[in-house]
């Protein structure tokens, strides 16, 4: 678990000193306590020059917010709890997403507190106790499921979060979402340009509603293109790589392989371009990919591949824009955000 603050600076802080507070910062800028703490609150009641210029004297001072007394002032704990996959199908995924979010909660004052979102535990156990005892003022989820109970419970209690994807529930809620959908067509309308016959794509779990977005445009896509389709039932994405490839091997054994793949993400791109190389295929000639990319490390694949943005740097502000935006009690219907896929284009760009 770790937690960074998005919008204070500890530069100026000076070892060995009593920790300044909101009065020692009053008395250095020679104005009144409440003062600073609207300036520092970014309220525009107060002028762009004075909060300016209280804010480099807290800086100066090395002054940090006291969040036990915000908390006990406010109700608020000026936390947004983010519950995170350690296994993912990016490999930049954490670093990209949470970039994202640190530059869209910059100098509000928020932190982050990551925790560990195992996908074979009780995930609704970490959302009760976050609420319980007011760990955060808002949560941040990924790896949606279709029927979430954790969307479910958080409705119920009108507690504030965002989930990255969406679900099937009736009653909306706030969403950042990639559309998988116009990616996974996208991807098989290349594969047809390049002449192939048929495709092969290792998808989610179906319990994951991104995984049902996938399934459902690449079926109507080879539909619309007369060309088959291999959803291989023995793996998904989160499949051991070893049996991944094992399973894409087997494939290779019949008569009838696929000549053209759609990898859903880095680590199973980077499997199956290992998978070729080993069964001597060669990328371009054999076989086709088309991948989705969300990192620059996908540049360094080898051999090229096509590819297909999906950009977790402005997921992550638009997570973090959602968030303030239902702190603050905005709609629902202006709190969901769907990001379009961009590309196909060379990975030599």
């Amino acid at each position: 678990m770790s937690q960074k603050n998005a919008g204070t600076s500890m530069e100026g802080a000076a070892e060995g000193h009593a920790r300044p507070t909101l009065r020692t910062v009053a008395a250095e800028a020679g104005v009144a306590v409440t003062t600073v703490s609207r300036a520092l609150a970014d309220d525009p009641r107060i002028a762009e020059t004075t909060r300016k210029r209280i804010s480099a004297i807290a800086d100066k001072l090395g002054y940090v917010p006291n969040r036990a007394a915000q908390r006990l002032r406010t109700g608020r704990t000026k936390v947004i709890s983010l519950l995170i996959n350690p296994r993912h199908e990016f490999l930049s995924f954490t670093s990209e997403f949470l970039g994202g979010m640190y530059e869209g909660l910059s100098g509000t004052g928020y932190s982050i507190n990551i925790t560990a979102d195992s996908l074979g535990d009780d995930r609704l156990e970490t959302i009760r106790n976050i609420r319980r005892h007011s760990l955060a003022d808002a949560i941040v989820f990924t790896r949606t499921e279709c029927f979430d109970d954790r969307a479910r419970y958080l409705l119920e209690h009108d507690f504030p979060f965002v989930t990255h994807g969406r679900t099937d529930f009736m009653t909306p809620h706030p969403f950042v979402d990639f559309d998988n959908e116009a990616f996974v067509r996208m991807a098989i309308a290349r594969l047809v340009e390049k002449g192939r016959k048929h495709i092969c794509i290792v998808m989610p779990n179906e319990k994951y509603t991104f995984g049902q977005h996938l399934r459902f445009g690449a079926r109507q896509a080879a539909t619309d293109h007369g060309m088959k389709l291999t959803i291989p039932t023995e793996v998904d994405l989160d499949s051991e790589p070893d049996d991944i490839a094992a399973t894409l091997r087997m494939l290779h054994t019949g008569p009838d392989a696929p000549d053209g793949y759609v990898c859903v993400g880095e680590v199973s791109a980077l499997i199956t371009l290992a998978f070729l190389n080993d069964m001597g295929l060669a990328e371009g000639q054999d076989v086709d990919v088309v991948a989705k990319r969300a990192s620059p490390i996908s540049n360094h694949f080898r051999p090229r591949i096509e590819t297909i943005d999906e950009d977790l740097r402005a997921t992550g502000r638009a997570m973090a824009k959602v968030l303030l935006d239902r702190i603050s009690g905005a709609p629902v219907e202006d709190l969901q955000v769907l990001l379009q896929p961009e590309g196909p284009f060379s990975i030599s760009r």
